[in-house]
């Protein structure tokens, strides 16, 4: 058994086996470095990634309370359009009532301005007679005393 151990081919064919082994535990370690730097890139990449998307939520974080403070401006606007409505609303009701008693008094005053109308005609007319009258002293003897 010595001898056997101690031979030529199983040393060389041991050597052999050494050398097998150690190649693909080289080559498996080597595979292992190189998805460790890829796997070391990529975790520098997803920090980058972070950073900025920390920078994003930082900036949404702010645009958040610039149109928090807008939304409250607007509600005390809103607030107070509300009460402008109200008071709007309180002014064309008067308003409605207003016009209903200009549509009743307006065909009062049309017939108002229909006799006041008539009432000018007749004392134009009359005005001319005491003109005429009045021009002609002499109309007085013959005919009508006042012709008007």
């Amino acid at each position: 058994m010595y001898r056997r151990v101690n031979s030529g081919r199983f040393i060389g064919l041991t050597t052999f086996l050494i050398v097998v082994v150690m190649a693909v535990f080289t080559w498996v370690m080597w595979g292992m470095a190189k998805q460790v730097f890829v796997l070391s890139d990529v975790m520098l990449e997803m920090n980058e990634s972070i950073k900025s998307m920390n920078t994003a939520v930082v900036g949404m974080g702010e645009s958040v309370t610039t149109m928090n403070t807008t939304i409250s401006a607007m509600a005390t606007d809103i607030h107070t359009m509300s009460g402008c409505v109200v008071s709007m609303d309180t002014s064309i009701t008067g308003m409605t009532s207003d016009i209903s008693v200009m549509a009743t008094s307006i065909p009062q005053m049309n017939e108002i301005m229909l006799n006041m109308s008539q009432s000018v005609n007749k004392m134009s007319y009359d005005l001319g007679l005491a003109a005429y009258a009045f021009s002609q002293p002499m109309s007085y003897m013959w005919g009508n005393v006042m012709p008007f």
